[in-house]
Parts: C-alpha cells; sequence; structure tokens
C-alpha cells in the first residue's frame, strides 16, 4: 500500500480517490473548493492538505484529475504546487484530459526535479469512476508507469502503457473523436425511429444485438429518448476535449470533418442552455429542429 495524494475532487476525482483510500492506501486529497476536500474526508476518511503541495509532501505517487491545461498547471508548478512538496523518485500520475503539448511541458519540468510522470487519461465516465472500472490509457516512461500501474488499478478495468510522454492524451483524443461521431449517429438514428413511431425500447433491443450495437446505445438510449441529459460527461467538456482533438490534428495532419462537424452540434447545444447537459444530449439539437 502507498501513500497517494490526489488532488481536484470533481464528479470523477471525488469517487477515484474514495477507491484508491478504500484499497488501502493512506490517502491526502486536495481540492480547491476546501469544502469538498472535507466532506471526501467525511465519507471515507483519509486526510486533506490546504494545498496541492501539502498534500503531496511525503507521497509517493500524487495523482491529479482537474478541469484543463490551465489548471492542471496551477496544481503542478509554483511554491504551493505539487511538485514543490513532492520528493525525488515520486510519480506524478495525471488523469485530466489536457493537450498533449502541456504534459510534455510538466513532464519535463518534473524531470527536471528527478520525478517521474504518466499521462493517464480515462474513459468510462462518471458511472465508470464510481464502479471503479475505468479505462486508462498511458504515457511515459517504462519505469514510471510499472511503479503507478498497480496504484491506478484501485479504479480501473484496463490500464495499458501505450507509448512516451504524451500518449496517454493522444489515445484519449482517439476516444473523444470515436465517441463524437458514434454519439451523433445513435441520435440521428433514434430521432429517425421517433419519427418513425417505432417503439424505441424493443427496436434497441433488436439492433444493439448487432453490428449497430455500443456502450453509447445500451446506456443512453432510454434516457435519451425521455429527453434526460443528466447522466455524465458534460457538453462543456466535450467541447474542451474536441478542441484539443481539432487542434493536434491540424498539427500532425489528420482530417477530421465529421469530429469538426459534431464539435458545432454540441456549440448549438450549448446555446441551448445545455452546456452542463450530458454528451447523448446531441438528440435535443435534432428534435428542436424538427
Amino acid at each position: 500500500m502507498a501513500k497517494v495524494a490526489f488532488l481536484g475532487l470533481g464528479v470523477m476525482g471525488f469517487p477515484m480517490a474514495g477507491h484508491l483510500q478504500a484499497k488501502g492506501h493512506s490517502v491526502t486529497v486536495y481540492n480547491r473548493t476546501p469544502a469538498k476536500a472535507a466532506a471526501w474526508v467525511g465519507k471515507h476518511g483519509g486526510s486533506a492538505a490546504a494545498t496541492p503541495a501539502e498534500a503531496a509532501k511525503g507521497a509517493e505517487f500524487v495523482m491529479a484529475c482537474v478541469g484543463n491545461d490551465d489548471d492542471l498547471r496551477s496544481v503542478c508548478l509554483g511554491e504551493a504546487g505539487a511538485f514543490a512538496g513532492m520528493a525525488k523518485g515520486a510519480v506524478f500520475v495525471d488523469h485530466t484530459t489536457v493537450s498533449a503539448a502541456v504534459t510534455r511541458e510538466l513532464a519535463a519540468a518534473a524531470a527536471e526535479l528527478g520525478l517521474g510522470y504518466v499521462d493517464a487519461p480515462v474513459s468510462g465516465g462518471q458511472a465508470g469512476a464510481e464502479n471503479g472500472v475505468l479505462s486508462v490509457m498511458c504515457g511515459g516512461s517504462e519505469d514510471a508507469y510499472a511503479r503507478a500501474e498497480p496504484v491506478i488499478a484501485a479504479y480501473a478495468r484496463i490500464c495499458r502503457r501505450l507509448g512516451d510522454t504524451g500518449a496517454g492524451q493522444l489515445a484519449k483524443m482517439v476516444n473523444q473523436i470515436c465517441i463524437a461521431g458514434l454519439v451523433q449517429g445513435l441520435s440521428e438514428g433514434l430521432h429517425f425511429a421517433e419519427k418513425a413511431g417505432l417503439d424505441i425500447v424493443e427496436l434497441v433491443e433488436v439492433i444493439s444485438q448487432g453490428a449497430a450495437g455500443s456502450w453509447q446505445m445500451a446506456n443512453r438510449h432510454k434516457t435519451m429518448a425521455d429527453g434526460k441529459f443528466d447522466y455524465g460527461f458534460a457538453v462543456d467538456w466535450m467541447r474542451k476535449d474536441l478542441g484539443i482533438c481539432l487542434r493536434t490534428g491540424d498539427e500532425i495532419g489528420a482530417s477530421l470533418p465529421v469530429t469538426a462537424l459534431v464539435d458545432q452540434f454540441y456549440k448549438d447545444v450549448q446555446k441551448m442552455d445545455g452546456g452542463r447537459w450530458d454528451t447523448s444530449s446531441l438528440i435535443a439539437r435534432l428534435r428542436k429542429l424538427g
């Protein structure tokens, strides 16, 4: 069992840190809103710290799950940042979905201090975090990954190193690209079915057993049919991720026409005051159009 710090207690980080504590690790948490950290300690035990540096002091592993590139820099760097509190040889594991550029920047800063760094974005949403069955895609040195993997296992269904620093973030971009097109296709299919007068539940029971089946279809068709969009990853965050995908696509020469189109569809959902709806809300846009 390890001494671990966990930075960021949002809908993903809160349960992920809880799984670490439940598995017997000694966990100290930090959250920008101290009340959230206090609530975590009240539920799971462990301890809370006032700054990332304090949380990281003495920790063998420091996990982070925050919002974006700037949020990640803020918890890593500076006198109050985690790197300042970490001892040489400790490993920083970033579960945030950020750009490969900031990943390489921070990994280089960590290396200068003698710290390991693993970029380890996750897929599986809030339910995956709560149930401890996330898919974790990692980049970094073989040594840092080998040390971190048994700790990450507390909340992972599968964890895999896919290459050097940045490979985890690039893999997460592939994940988001695939989801974007899939959810739009599912939305169009269900919208078509509604217009055609088909029973959604009976329809999906049949087609989900064939080539059209997917996690999104199995887990979201009923809530989409009911117009309920409070079941996971928010549109605002998806647009952040797709922006990273599109910028990286331009940098490496990858053509992403469907991703660019779906990103604009999510922009339309934001204009419908749906920024905090989950990503399956693309069907709401189609219903509005008729």
